[in-house]
């Protein structure tokens, strides 16, 4: 599978696991959970022939980590991002004192005015490293560094999740808790 095949085969997958499963023949269970062989059978049948060894590859070398595999390698699920109703089963964990999210700069007034909102997702994806944040906000434009404080969140009653793949979730972030660079 060349890079570009991959990167394509990975937005497909995002988009079955997370936001639209019937765009591949399938059925998300409560969890977000779906059988590997149904998967591969729908993919076939929308006209995107993958093998379990392209899925694999795709699961273990995606940069941003946004599938996993039960336990037992029977199953796949998107880590986070669903606009379809799923629960993921994440505990509430206390989360770093600072956290930081990627926007492009388009969108500062509103988010001046409103905080952050999930929007259709779930919730609100923040994260500890910068770069990756920086890279998500690229990608709508101009990109700025939000820096969220989190402990003090927390403490003020928000709750946080840690997705498997390192992604901290939350349902608001009101402007009080933002810092503008």
């Amino acid at each position: 599978m060349t890079p570009s095949q991959t990167t394509a085969t990975s937005k497909f997958l995002s988009l079955v696991l997370r936001h639209q499963p019937h765009s591949a023949y399938v059925t998300l269970d409560p969890a977000g959970w779906v059988d590997v062989s149904a998967l591969l059978a729908g993919c076939a049948r929308a006209g995107k022939r993958l093998s379990r060894e392209d899925l694999d590859h795709i699961v273990t070398t995606n940069a941003k980590k946004r599938f996993e595999f039960s336990e037992d390698g029977a199953r796949i699920r998107a880590c986070q991002g669903h606009s379809v109703e799923v629960d993921l089963d994440y505990t509430p964990q206390a989360p770093p004192a600072i956290l930081y999210h990627g926007t492009a700069t388009r969108f500062l007034d509103s988010i001046r005015a409103q905080g952050l909102l999930k929007m259709q997702r779930h919730h609100v994806h923040l994260a500890e490293d910068t770069k990756m944040t920086m890279d998500v906000g690229a990608r709508h434009g101009k990109p700025v560094l939000l820096t969220i404080l989190a402990a003090e969140m927390q403490a003020a009653g928000h709750i946080f999740f840690r997705s498997t793949n390192g992604v901290w979730l939350v349902e608001h972030v009101p402007v009080t808790f933002l810092r503008f660079s």
